[in-house]
């Protein structure tokens, strides 16, 4: 087995993978990143303080990685899927299974990362591909706390089996046959989730995070109907699930960008100083075009869009959503 992609989240991963496999290797794009972690069995950079089991083998050769592996599991950002997929093309046509576990829309063409991995490898490849989401920090996996995912992919065996693979005693993955909604779910809502934190920042209560996080699950569930996602996708774990996590979670690196603007921040002094990926700066303008493409109202995301990218005040933003045209709630 392989994990492409050595930051927290790959990291997690390929520990809950290395309790069922012989040999899971471990792919980063820097060499100097595989070297310190073989040498210190730990990955100090991005999931410090918990130790590469013996059968986790790092790498920066994608051959080394993906040669004979049954199984590879993509996760590097999304804005990067399609360059990794299209160098990892040979090995991954003889892979049994793909499992995507990247939450993110490709900026430019606006793609989900299934898209991405059937313009890449072709569609008989991209039929074994699997995506796996839900409410799941990288730390908090690696630390054994109980977790339950969504796996959901169209041949429901290798679906199964990737079922099987991901479930412990202290993990429990479910499935779907929705790969539409689990991933739509699992990237939009890190866009709420900069919503809340800003709202955090700001100095607002219980009563706004509440509201943000259940009309952010409205306006997830109607973009993702227009995608052609099932509703129920976006009540289970990859939406409502996720969603409450990312906006409540402190470990959220979303929230945090959101908590830091609130405060008065320049984005580029936050995204400086985080450290790690936020995959919700470039999904909000992934999600605001899409929206406008398919004429979709998503009042939050166009918000968080312009408070991201047209340098809009936060505390106006709040403003202008709280003043929109009064309107029944389910409508």
């Amino acid at each position: 087995m392989a994990v492409i992609g050595a930051g927290a989240w790959g990291t997690a991963l390929a520990r809950i993978l290395a309790a069922n496999a012989e040999k899971v290797s471990l792919w980063t794009w820097q060499a100097s990143h595989a070297i310190r972690m073989c040498e210190t069995r730990e990955n100090a950079e991005f999931l410090p303080g918990f130790a590469l089991t013996e059968n986790i083998e790092p790498t920066s050769d994608l051959e080394k990685a993906l040669g004979g592996a049954s199984l590879a599991l993509i996760a590097v950002p999304s804005q990067v899927v399609r360059h990794v997929l299209t160098q990892a093309v040979p090995w991954l046509q003889k892979t049994d299974c793909l499992v995507s576990a990247t939450k993110g829309i490709e900026e430019d063409s606006l793609k989900l990362m299934s898209e991405v991995a059937s313009d890449v490898l072709g569609t008989e490849v991209a039929r074994r591909l699997v995506v796996l989401s839900g409410p799941s920090f990288a730390k908090e996996v690696a630390l054994g706390m109980p977790t339950n995912v969504v796996v959901a992919g169209a041949d429901s065996e290798i679906v199964s089996f990737v079922q099987s693979v991901f479930s412990s005693e202290r993990m429990r993955a479910y499935t779907s046959d929705d790969v539409l909604g689990v991933q739509l779910g699992g990237a939009l809502k890190n866009v709420i989730a900069i919503a809340a934190g800003a709202c955090d920042g700001i100095g607002f209560g219980n009563n706004t995070r509440a509201a943000l996080i259940t009309r952010g699950i409205a306006e997830i569930t109607r973009l993702a109907v227009r995608r052609g996602a099932n509703p129920m996708t976006l009540a289970g774990l990859a939406g409502l699930g996720d969603l409450v996590l990312t906006c409540t979670g402190e470990l959220s690196r979303n929230r945090t960008v959101g908590f830091e603007l609130g405060r008065g921040k320049k984005l580029a002094d936050v995204l400086s100083s985080l450290g790690h990926v936020a995959e919700g700066v470039h999904t909000a303008k992934s999600a605001y075009n899409m929206s406008t493409i398919l004429d979709v109202e998503l009042p939050i995301t166009t918000q968080v869009y312009r408070v991201l990218f047209e340098n809009k005040d936060p505390l106006q933003a709040v403003r202008d959503l709280v003043g929109r045209p009064l309107r029944r709630e389910l409508d």
